[in-house]
């Protein structure tokens, strides 16, 4: 099995790429949306949160969504102590929801790839990249947003630079380049290079 790790900042269209996959029969992981139910339904998680924010970290079953907020809206390195509790339980999610596939290709989706340390745990990480106006104005539309808060939000995210750097591989969404080309040379490129490695071994 080839794990893919996909990432991309705000905006470069990480999630349609996602299902451009999907729609190929390559079961995708996607981070964001595992690690909020992880939140929810992880003994784990939630001792450690209700040890880090208090018992008001749930409301009975539910995740206190307000009482996280306001958590990590108080302090900037807040986010970071909430990220080394949910973090490494997203990873071991991952590895067990691997176990139960039974496709030959299987990817992970998430915005902090590299941020993470999500990378550890794929085969070959691909960053999806857009030219920053696109990416802007995809995010404004998208999510109802100004320009200002986009862009404030782009800041916080990794450099898009230095992840060009640290993938293996770049996907340009950029509403004109062929998509499914670029998408059919990456898997074939992918798998060819999985074979090489395999006939040495």
């Amino acid at each position: 099995m080839i794990r893919i790790g996909i990432t991309g900042g705000i905006g470069s269209g990480k999630t349609y790429i996602c299902q451009r996959l999907k729609q190929r029969g390559i079961p995708v992981y996607h981070c964001d949306d595992e690690a909020k139910r992880l939140m929810q339904e992880s003994p784990t998680i939630r001792e450690q949160l209700c040890q880090l924010i208090g018992n008001g970290a749930y409301n009975g079953q539910q995740l206190n969504k307000p009482a996280i907020a306001q958590f990590l809206f108080a302090n900037s390195n807040h986010a970071a102590q909430v990220n080394r509790i949910v973090h490494p339980e997203v990873k071991q999610d991952f590895a067990e929801w691997t176990q139960q596939q039974d496709a030959p290709i299987v990817v992970q989706e998430s915005a902090i790839l590299f941020e993470a340390g999500f990378q550890d745990t794929v085969d070959v990480t691909v960053l999806v990249d857009a030219p920053r106006s696109i990416r802007l104005q995809r995010a404004m539309k998208r999510d109802q947003a100004t320009s200002e808060q986009i862009e404030a939000r782009m800041a916080q995210q990794m450099d898009e630079e230095e992840k060009r750097l640290r993938a293996d591989y770049t996907i340009l969404n950029d509403g004109t380049t062929d998509l499914d080309q670029q998408l059919d040379q990456l898997l074939k490129t992918i798998e060819n290079k999985q074979q090489k490695t395999n006939c040495k071994r």
